[in-house]
């Protein structure tokens, strides 16, 4: 902050002695003195104000105030620069555990479906952004025991990187598991790549899709077997914060191969509740056209939680 301060003094000192005497001597020392005060708080915005009243009030001196405010400005887009350069350098020295960013998620949840029962939901997303690359990493358990027998079991763990193409296209990659046993699975390996499209991107709205070859591996219960195939994953992924602490979000998924198509569907409310805490109302629809022997084809699971950011 010190550093700063005496660079933006320097500044104001600098412009005093840049322009010409005979110039300098034309505005009036109240009026410059306000200029140089705006300018030593390094606030662009405060120096736009006051400089367009000091042009209101002093229209014969526009040229000296206009090159008060072009100095100003050519100034702080080399402050810019600077900052933007260190931080690139930060992030291009970073260890593989730094610069990491997530959230934690705990609550409850409604199931319908293979199962009908009320339980707790727990989860995690990290994120590491770089200058090409993104990884991010998500994990998510919902578990319940009932009179001494567990009612729902479905854990679920993805790593996927991202590598920026150019400002819109990527290129991604997916690792997941899953594990649910009243769908008829004990585990289930997903692994996928292809290109994502940012179609949207903007501070309060993003929409992404991606779509790519997979492969998955289904090992099923009660020693039924395990199936491996090659299919194709479509995805989108949207965020919208539609009003101050208030954002709504839909993913959706879909893993289609010959005879059968998996389709997951999350849409979620949240409402910031302080700088660091959220509450969050979701939804999620699990579909499988051909499910295995005993399980039927549709799961729900309402969740309500709370998301701490860290």
């Amino acid at each position: 902050m010190t550093c700063r301060h005496n660079n933006l003094a320097a500044l104001a000192a600098l412009l005093t002695l840049s322009i010409p005497a005979t110039a300098h001597a034309e505005l009036p020392p109240p009026v410059r003195a306000m200029i140089d005060a705006a300018i030593a708080t390094g606030d662009a915005d405060k120096v736009a104000v006051v400089t367009d009243l000091a042009l209101q009030t002093n229209p014969d001196e526009a040229d000296e105030i206009a090159a008060l405010r072009d100095a100003f400005d050519a100034h702080q887009t080399k402050l810019a620069a600077r900052a933007k350069a260190a931080q690139e350098q930060k992030i291009r020295s970073a260890g593989l555990l730094e610069n990491w960013s997530g959230e934690g998620e705990l609550g409850a949840f409604r199931a319908t479906g293979n199962s009908s029962n009320l339980g707790l939901s727990a989860g995690i997303k990290l994120k590491r952004e770089g200058i090409d690359w993104t990884h991010k990493f998500r994990a998510l358990a919902d578990y319940q025991r009932s009179e001494g027998e567990t009612t729902r079991e479905q854990f679920m763990a993805a790593y996927e990187p991202n590598y920026r193409l150019s400002r819109r296209l990527f290129a991604y990659g997916l690792a997941q598991y899953d594990r649910d046993r009243f769908q008829g699975f004990s585990a289930r390996y997903s692994l996928s790549g292809g290109l994502g499209y940012k179609a949207i991107d903007k501070e309060n709205m993003q929409l992404a899709f991606k779509a790519g070859p997979a492969w998955r591996k289904t090992i099923l219960t009660e020693d039924r077997g395990s199936t491996s195939e090659i299919s194709g994953l479509a995805a989108m992924d949207f965020d919208w914060v539609f009003a101050r602490g208030l954002k709504f979000s839909q993913s959706a998924s879909a893993f289609v191969q010959s005879g059968n198509k998996s389709i997951t569907s999350l849409t979620a409310l949240e409402a910031q509740v302080n700088s660091k805490l959220k509450a969050r109302l979701s939804y999620q629809i699990d579909y499988d056209s051909a499910p295995p022997a005993g399980a039927v084809k549709t799961d729900t699971l309402s969740r309500m939680t709370l998301v701490y950011g860290f």
